[in-house]
């Protein structure tokens, strides 16, 4: 046993780079500590780096005797490295070399007493990645469709001479290997390929298919309405000829992806596929890291329980099935740099669902956003995870399901999760995933006007709020009334809270505006409290104490024939009504730790005009 003093656990040597500590393995063949960032192929990361060991998955399957299972989970969260792990498993390996090492003192190698390790080696395997099948258009993403398709024929050359098959089958192999088959051709050739090996090889084959929803995704997105139904309609006679009562010739299939693709019809005729996303219980632990496994892999790279304190905060908070999970990608970056916190996970897409839905959100939709952002804020809403892109424009709570699938939102109410009506509570798993919801909220408010000067106006709004200067707030936040009216009807006292509230995220050195808490005897309308070390408010703020802004708001409908005068005139008194009500109610009467002093803000709105007074106490 070798203590690492200090660390997040004792870890156990087993010798040939396998060390333990309970609830967890990690695997490092060469000793030299080195992170697989950004690599998916088991078969290096196995041999040259270190591997938090996920290999139970294999036995899992096996033992589950599915025929057919679809893994729906996040970007990034193992798939595809889980994928190629299966394949290293599997195959019966072209080159005759043996990978039955990188799997030694792994999991699945000492399940059942090493009673899985007669399956490693023994099958042809069909391995497809669609990641990059995707483009502008459906013939640009046939083309690559067809090169992937290509790739993996040639990847089994040797069935081109097979003596095991037949002239037409060799013909047909060779036409589809060179490119040069009709297009007719490419909707049978998973089949036709599964076909082959069986007959070559003389056993039954395994299928994976990495990504398989990306032709869709990228349908529904694409220019000019889109190829949505034609990339449907590939895919559902593609996969369903291979995957479909052809017990004979499979062994077991794979498929992974984001979204649970079905209502489409792509698996309508699959009665032997089982799906498992984030609500199941089964495989819940097989992707992600869990707390045991973060903790080993810690201690195994010398860092501090501090270190895991940071990472739990930024990269913990998902819910698969039972398992609370980290997010892989971000914590083995979080590493990398040394505990460095950072957006890891959300740099690496466009985060298109979120701007999506911040641009089309009704007063609803974003009051349910800006409740997602309060302290244990939840959103209460049915998930269907066989939803489709079309639902999102007739469905006002499908983008609840599509942001749950791609790891936006996260649930402890996990069970029945074949119930698509259940209300559950939604909520944003961890500070990461609150800064990209943060940022899209800043964009959208920066954006609000046709003018480039957006970005600059509300950077001014938001440090005449932080320094209590009146004139510069009036001005800016007037300009935003004047040039926004089309994407923010301020038209009640709930839109301007919502349009307010929305301004006040990303200030400097402070974190999120909370809403309507309880304070003092009443509640306040807005507030923003120092930003703690380590937030995304603290990040980049210049160092020194701040006052806690306490901001009460009134709203005056303009009547008929009123002159702007009077109607400034009853604005000033209304504002200085609100800041009497700070006061008098003690909204700010008790202060958090690292606050110093308090600054209050009565701001009064009406139509495109408004008063804004401030009182520093």
């Amino acid at each position: 046993m070798t203590e690492h003093a200090g660390r997040c656990v004792a870890l156990e040597s087993c010798g040939n780079g396998v060390w333990r500590a309970p609830g967890a393995c990690i695997v490092d063949r060469t000793g030299r500590k080195r992170l697989p960032i950004g690599h998916s192929s088991f078969e290096g990361v196995a041999a040259d780096s270190v591997y938090v060991d996920k290999t139970q998955l294999i036995a899992d399957l096996l033992d589950s005797n599915y025929a057919v299972t679809l893994f729906c989970r996040p970007r990034r969260f193992g798939k595809s490295l889980n994928l190629t792990m299966m394949r290293t498993f599997f195959e019966l390996p072209p080159d005759g070399r043996s990978r039955a090492a990188l799997f030694e003192g792994t999991a699945v190698w000492q399940a059942d007493g090493g009673n899985w390790r007669e399956h490693q080696g023994v099958y042809p395997v069909i391995s497809l990645s669609m990641i990059a099948a995707k483009g502008l258009t459906w013939e640009a993403t046939f083309d690559s469709l067809k090169q992937m398709i290509a790739v993996e024929y040639n990847r089994h050359d040797y069935l081109a001479s097979s003596e095991r098959l037949n002239d037409g089958e060799r013909r047909y192999f060779r036409r589809i290997a060179s490119g040069q088959a009709d297009t007719g051709d490419y909707s049978d050739s998973l089949r036709r390929l599964a076909l082959m090996l069986n007959e070559h090889h003389r056993h039954k084959v395994v299928v994976l298919i990495d990504e398989y929803d990306a032709p869709v995704m990228a349908s529904y997105s694409a220019p000019n309405g889109g190829y949505y139904e034609e990339a449907v309609a590939f895919l559902k006679i593609w996969l369903t000829g291979t995957l479909k009562d052809n017990d004979n010739v499979l062994a077991l299939a794979c498929l992974t992806g984001v979204q649970r693709i079905s209502k489409e019809s792509i698996f309508s005729d699959l009665n032997n596929l089982v799906v498992n996303t984030a609500l199941s219980d089964r495989f819940d632990e097989r992707y992600g890291f869990t707390e045991a496994e973060v903790s080993a892999l810690l201690s195994y790279l010398g860092f501090s329980r501090d270190c895991q304190d940071t990472a739990r905060q930024w990269y913990d908070g998902y819910r698969f099935g039972t398992q609370d999970v980290y997010n892989p990608w971000s914590v083995l970056n979080y590493l990398d740099n040394d505990c460095a916190a950072d957006s890891y996970w959300g740099n690496t897409s466009g985060n298109s669902l979120i701007g999506d839905l911040l641009r089309r959100a009704d007063a609803d939709t974003l009051q349910q956003v800006y409740d997602l952002m309060q302290p244990g804020g939840v959103v209460t809403a049915p998930l269907d995870l066989s939803v489709v892109f079309p639902d999102l424009g007739i469905r006002k709570d499908a983008v609840w399901s599509m942001l749950y699938l791609a790891g936006y939102l996260t649930t402890e109410d996990t069970g029945f999760p074949g119930q698509t009506r259940l209300l559950r509570r939604l909520r944003i798993p961890d500070l990461e995933i609150a800064g990209l919801y943060r940022d899209e909220i800043i964009g959208r408010f920066a954006s609000s006007t046709d003018s480039m000067e957006g970005e600059r106006r509300l950077a001014r709004f938001h440090e005449a709020l932080a320094k209590g200067d009146a004139e510069t707030l009036n001005a800016e936040l007037g300009a935003i009334l004047r040039d926004s009216t089309s994407s923010f009807d301020v038209v009640s006292e709930n839109s301007c809270h919502m349009l307010l509230m929305g301004l006040c995220f990303g200030v400097s050195g402070y974190g999120d505006p909370l809403s309507n808490k309880e304070a003092g005897y009443g509640r306040y309308d807005l507030r923003l409290e120092p930003a703690l070390p380590g937030t995304f408010g603290a990040m980049f703020a210049a160092p020194g104490p701040r006052p806690v802004i306490t901001i009460e708001m009134k709203y005056v409908r303009p009547a008929d024939g009123v002159d702007g005068k009077t109607l400034d005139d009853e604005l000033r008194a209304k504002a200085g009504e609100a800041l009497r009500q700070i006061t008098e109610r003690w909204y700010d009467e008790r202060l958090p730790d690292n606050a110093q002093g308090r600054l209050r803000w009565g701001i009064a709105v009406g139509g495109r005009h408004c008063v804004a007074i401030a009182e520093r106490v």
